[in-house]
């Protein structure tokens, strides 16, 4: 292993992406308790991030990461006053994950790379380590971006394709963690209508949309509400057994780490069950 390698963060192979604001204490501890390395909890966090340092307390080993605080919505020193506070109660246990959000729905939204690049220069002078954050990336220049000014990225609604692209680009040395989103069924017209209901929404996203076409995607695979094959791509289904050799595909790509996001949960109960199944298939096991 190389140094730069070593330097990675390492919120072990697997963890569990929540579309939320927040996590409790509670769920924390029951993620951990099945061997999951991390949850990333997404929603767009306020600046404050109140809940990291209960759900860090009510855990020892659990990573909790941001994804992603959207720059146009939470300030950077009110960010980086946030990191240093659960830093200093939790040190090295959290990751922040910023970035630029979506166009078509943020009003402010104005040359988005140069936002964010000063976004990182108001982190870098509030002392916010490089180590300690990743980026939101699709396209080359952001993933980019990530790997000079960041840990590395943190790419939502992709591909094992997109990963090993992503990988080629920007190197070893640079953490790549990769978000996919499954249903476990092996009814593929109900694992679709649940993916279609979170993906759809994506479809009238520019940077979405471009960063599938990239990856071979037609146009009318992306035409609202998506092709089969679209929706396959990007959401796993079938038996744990099935939906955890397709997560396996992102780490033979290259990614560091996959958050996996569980589609048809209407609780955390719901949730944990799949996670759960989940586990085993995945090679996890709880913490000593």
């Amino acid at each position: 292993m190389t140094d730069a390698v070593a330097l990675k963060p390492d919120l072990g192979r697997f963890g569990v992406w929540l579309p939320t604001r927040s996590i409790t204490p509670g769920l924390a501890a029951e993620i951990e308790s099945l061997g999951y390395g991390a949850a990333w909890v997404g929603g767009s966090p306020d600046a404050d991030l109140a809940w990291v340092e209960p759900a860090l307390a009510a855990t020892s080993s659990l990573h909790l990461a941001t994804g992603i605080v959207n720059i146009w919505s939470a300030p950077a020193p009110a960010v980086a006053g946030a990191f240093a506070r659960i830093e200093d109660a939790h040190p090295g246990r959290f990751l922040l994950g910023v970035g630029v959000g979506h166009p078509e729905h943020t009003e402010e939204y104005v040359k988005p790379y140069d936002a964010l690049v000063a976004y990182l220069d108001a982190l870098d002078a509030a002392m916010v380590p490089t180590s300690r954050r990743v980026l939101a990336a699709l396209g080359p220049r952001v993933l980019g971006l990530a790997a000079e000014r960041s840990a590395g990225a943190h790419p939502y609604l992709t591909t094992p394709e997109h990963t090993a692209k992503a990988r080629q680009q920007v190197g070893n040395s640079v953490f790549l963690a990769p978000e996919h989103k499954v249903v476990l069924t092996t009814d593929p017209d109900e694992a679709r209508a649940i993916g279609r209901k979170t993906v759809e929404f994506y479809l009238g996203l520019s940077n979405y949309v471009n960063n599938w076409l990239r990856l071979g995607f037609t146009q009318r695979d992306v035409h609202p509400p998506g092709s089969d094959r679209l929706i396959d791509a990007v959401v796993a289904h079938g038996t744990a057994q099935a939906i955890a050799r397709r997560l396996d595909e992102h780490r033979e790509a290259g990614a560091d780490h996959v958050a996996i996001q569980v589609l048809g949960t209407p609780n955390d109960e719901a949730l944990l069950s799949v996670l759960g199944e989940l586990a085993g298939p995945l090679g996890l096991t709880a913490p000593n």
